[in-house]
């Protein structure tokens, strides 16, 4: 099987490579990647040399760019690249319905032109909106994004499924809760936390910390996605999630506490607009239907979590000083504008 991973530089988009570059030695990879300022493709320096694996820079929004990369006749795509962070969608809403919308819409076009096997559509729980204090998201909790990220995450949705009910592209979308685990950006809670408690820094934290996640592991999600591939019916969602719902000041804290490091480092700061309370995943469907269950729990996952960065300084170093841009420069050179 060939898998066509767009994204694939990305925090979870590197992280699922090497799940099935290690679990199919058969497979191969492509990797259509357009490097920004958080797809850092030495968190895939450990496979660019794998007789299975290759990278295409290319942008999705770009018709010559994603048709290069379907005319290697891919069997399946795996679809994770997006604008992702919210605060910078606050900023500058139009990046991201650009990317996230039109660039799906691409990606699908040309999905159906060539007649792929499956298209994944990797989404996130944030299209559901928010939750009370009781209850969990379904599949069929109607979509109420409440920022420009999540919106757009929720257009891309909704013309994914378009493709499956208009042209009958064989499709899944996935609905995933909030990931943690290596390789992550460091602007997201978990690295963010990790990182400045190492160096004794304030932690800045949103209103009261009080907002509620159900955190997943990037492994178990790398499974859950694998399975959605083999065996997810067409046309159907899934939601991934594992009941372990945690504040996030309570996230801060363990930290802090595997770190050693004192509460006093905790800074609230303003609220962010259209800040979601709480979300919850029903993964019900998935467990029932596909046999997935999560194998990490979150205490364990994040006390690895934390040794993950404390041994890897050396990449998140680089990624907090800019360095790791030149990564591209130094193992790719002239080769940046084409295919490898």
């Amino acid at each position: 099987m060939k898998l066509l991973v767009t994204g694939g530089a990305g925090f979870i988009g590197s992280n699922f490579i090497r799940h099935i570059l290690q679990t199919y030695p058969d497979y191969v990879v492509v990797n259509l990647d357009k490097p920004t300022y958080a797809g850092n493709l030495e968190s895939l320096s450990d496979v660019e040399n794998h007789p299975n694996y290759r990278v295409i820079f290319g942008d999705i929004t770009n018709p010559a760019d994603v048709e290069t990369a379907f005319q290697s006749r891919v069997d399946v795509v795996v679809h994770f690249a997006a604008e992702s962070h919210v605060d910078k969608s606050i900023l500058n809403p139009g990046v991201f319905v650009h990317t996230n919308v039109v660039g799906t819409q691409c990606l699908l076009e040309y999905a159906r032109r060539y007649g792929v096997q499956k298209f994944v559509q990797i989404s996130t729980d944030e299209v559901y909106g928010t939750l009370g204090q009781t209850g969990n998201f379904t599949e069929d909790t109607p979509l109420q994004p409440n920022s420009p990220y999540s919106a757009s995450k929720a257009s891309a949705d909704l013309l994914v499924r378009a493709y499956h009910e208009t042209f009958g592209l064989p499709v899944n979308i996935t609905r995933c809760s909030n990931n943690y685990g290596p390789y992550q950006f460091p602007e997201k809670l978990i690295p963010l936390t990790i990182i400045r408690a190492m160096n004794g820094q304030s932690i800045p934290v949103y209103g009261d910390g009080l907002q509620i996640r159900d955190w997943l592991h990037v492994d178990d999600h790398c499974r859950a996605i694998d399975l959605v591939i083999h065996h997810g019916v067409a046309g159907e969602i899934y939601n991934i999630g594992c009941n372990n719902e945690w504040t996030n000041i309570d996230v801060v804290k363990q930290i802090l506490h595997e770190l050693n490091q004192p509460d006093d480092l905790i800074h609230f700061v303003k609220d962010r607009p259209g800040h979601d309370r709480r979300y919850a995943m029903d993964a019900s469907k998935l467990k029932r239907d596909l046999g997935w269950t999560p194998s990490i729990g979150f205490e364990k996952g994040l006390a690895d979590t934390v040794q993950w960065y404390l041994h890897h300084d050396a990449w998140w170093k680089r990624v907090l000083t800019g360095e790791y841009r030149s990564y591209l420069a130094v193992q790719y050179g002239e080769r940046l504008d084409g295919q490898l």
